[in-house]
């Protein structure tokens, strides 16, 4: 297994300075998977997005805690969603752990549970307001109706009124999180996709510079990075487009 020592001994891009505006999703299947490909993009990422399917092989908090003494930020994407009382504990456990970003659905009871689970740690709350693989269409299969920008306005004040740091939303919806939520909210957008690479699964994608100026205060981008041939080289793209925000 590779040690956080070794995550920080990472080999270096040049004198390419990391963004902290983009998050890379360590969706991979293991751990050592997962060091892999933070030892591969060396310094030019500081902050990853840990998700379910690493959380699910029992491997994820320990990794958690390795990027963190690594000198990198962690962002939590378990969309923790349950009675409050659960919420609340699950929460204070993972503030503990002193990482950055933690994802919750934006339920109002699930919200409020998780601002008081943080306590006084630095972990700021996210709410997941709608899916990005999700259309119109697809709200409605599923018995909502409201259009996703509609439903995305109620979570984004719901999520506010919660005391929530800011919401995940699709790089379209951004531009009104942002004008709801104020400068400091944040404003997490997954679903972006430079225009020289595939949209995979996401419904409704846009490319780093659009979802930056349009509101975003990070972007999420995977596998245009994580898939290339050379994740150093197409990291340093995607922040060069970053950099015209």
């Amino acid at each position: 297994m590779v040690a956080a020592a070794t995550l920080a001994q990472a080999p270096k891009a040049g004198h390419a300075k990391a963004d902290p505006r983009l998050i890379v999703p360590l969706d991979v299947s293991t751990a050592d998977e997962a060091r892999a490909t933070v030892s591969a993009l060396g310094e030019t990422v500081s902050f990853y997005k840990v998700g379910l399917e690493l959380f699910a092989t029992g491997d994820g908090m320990t990794l958690a805690r390795d990027l963190k003494a690594a000198g990198k930020q962690v962002f939590l994407d378990w969309k923790l969603h349950d009675i409050g009382t659960t919420v609340q504990r699950a929460a204070a456990v993972l503030g503990a752990a002193g990482c950055d970003l933690l994802t919750v659905h934006a339920e109002p009871q699930v919200m409020a549970s998780a601002v008081r689970g943080r306590g006084a740690s630095s972990l700021k709350i996210l709410a997941v307001t709608v899916l990005t693989s999700l259309s119109d269409d697809d709200l409605a299969e599923i018995g909502y109706p409201d259009t996703v920008r509609a439903l995305v306005e109620r979570r984004v004040h719901q999520a506010i009124a919660a005391g929530c740091d800011g919401v995940v939303c699709s790089p379209r919806e951004a531009a009104l999180a942002r004008a709801l939520g104020g400068r400091d909210f944040l404003v997490v957008t997954p679903g972006v996709r430079p225009d020289w690479s595939a949209k995979n699964d996401q419904a409704r994608a846009a490319t780093p510079l659009d979802a930056l100026q349009a509101g975003a205060s990070h972007i999420v981008c995977g596998r245009p990075i994580t898939a290339a041939n050379d994740p150093q080289a197409a990291a340093r793209r995607v922040a060069a487009e970053m950099s015209g925000a």
